[in-house]
């Protein structure tokens, strides 16, 4: 599969619901980098953040992370990022093709699933770039904010909503620390690079679905 599909598979999987109700409260995993294909036989490296009730990163976690082709399974390593809560997960994917990949995070039942993740032959590339819609709607998904505005009800809707791009680019890249609405959990700062939230936002203004996930 090649770059017109990839993006689009991605996103209904990449954030399963990652909430739950114990001691602990629920988590979401954000995933900071987001590749739009992998090389087979290469290392590929997906580092992420926990983050306990949606802001706080969680360390200490033991996490894993496996890819699945048809009947091949691959398994890889996770190890603690440079910062406390952030983990980086590594795995070779042996052969081209389309790979489903788990990140277990270690924390009760969040988990991340790209589905699927295209291997390309050694020395390669995908034949078209994803447009800003198309990698807008991977990011929000695995960024979490599916997670928090569509599974769970921590954030505002956003479905059938469309923003003025100068007022929603400045908030994506300085959330404010307090939420946005009462009852409404704050929104965490994400890093997020430019690129990241123009594609954010063309795909927000896009038509979309939102709710059907």
């Amino acid at each position: 599969m090649m770059a017109s599909n990839t993006l689009r598979i991605l996103v209904p999987g990449l954030l399963l619901p990652v909430f739950m109700s114990h001691a602990g409260g629920w988590a979401v995993v954000t995933v900071d980098t987001l590749p739009e294909y992998t090389e087979a036989g290469k290392s590929t490296q997906l580092t992420y953040v926990v983050r306990q009730h949606g802001v706080e990163p969680h360390p200490n976690l033991k996490g894993t992370i496996e890819a699945t082709s048809g009947r091949l399974t691959a398994r890889g390593l996770v190890v603690p990022g440079e910062r406390p809560g952030q983990y980086t997960a590594s795995i070779t994917l042996p052969s081209a093709g389309d790979w489903s990949i788990t990140i277990r995070s270690g924390f009760p039942r969040a988990d991340v699933t790209l589905l699927p993740l295209t291997a390309v032959t050694h020395g390669t590339s995908l034949t078209r770039a994803a447009t800003d819609i198309e990698r807008g709607e991977a990011l929000f998904t695995a960024k979490g904010c599916v997670t928090c505005h569509v599974q769970m009800d921590v954030g505002p809707r956003l479905e059938g909503r469309r923003f003025e791009a100068a007022y929603i680019s400045t908030f994506l890249a300085n959330p404010p620390r307090t939420p946005t609405q009462p009852s409404r959990s704050p929104m965490p700062n994400l890093g997020l690079e430019q690129r990241e939230i123009a594609s954010l936002v063309a795909y927000l203004n896009s038509p979309r679905q939102l709710g059907a996930r």
